[in-house]
């Protein structure tokens, strides 16, 4: 899979994702998400990725993501744990999978 983010070569890549279980199917969501979060804070280029179930909604997931730069986002995506997360999530979700929004950080 490849999906190319917006960004320069060498910048920081940053994104949430967003996702809806279908009815029933919140808790497995949320149990599969936080195994996969676990697996991703592992890896090198991995700065942040917090998973959130909204309070108004908790079948709805955001997840707030940052890599290093571009190869460290391709890196994840190809990350065999994500092929298997993405593959159950896909029976679990409404829709075709997350939707995905880039994101610019702001230099302070």
């Amino acid at each position: 899979m490849t999906i190319t983010p917006p960004t320069h070569p060498g910048e920081p890549v940053a994104l949430y994702a967003e996702f809806t279980a279908l009815p029933g199917r919140g808790d497995e969501v949320a149990a599969l998400l936080v195994g996969l979060t676990v697996d991703v804070r592992r890896e090198p280029g991995n700065v942040t990725f917090d998973p959130h179930r909204r309070v108004s909604d908790p079948l709805e997931f955001f997840v707030y993501e940052v890599y290093r730069d571009a190869d460290a986002f391709q890196a994840h995506i190809t990350a065999a744990y994500g092929v298997v997360f993405n593959a159950a999530l896909g029976d679990m979700i409404e829709g075709q999978g997350s939707e995905l929004t880039w994101l610019t950080p702001l230099t302070v």
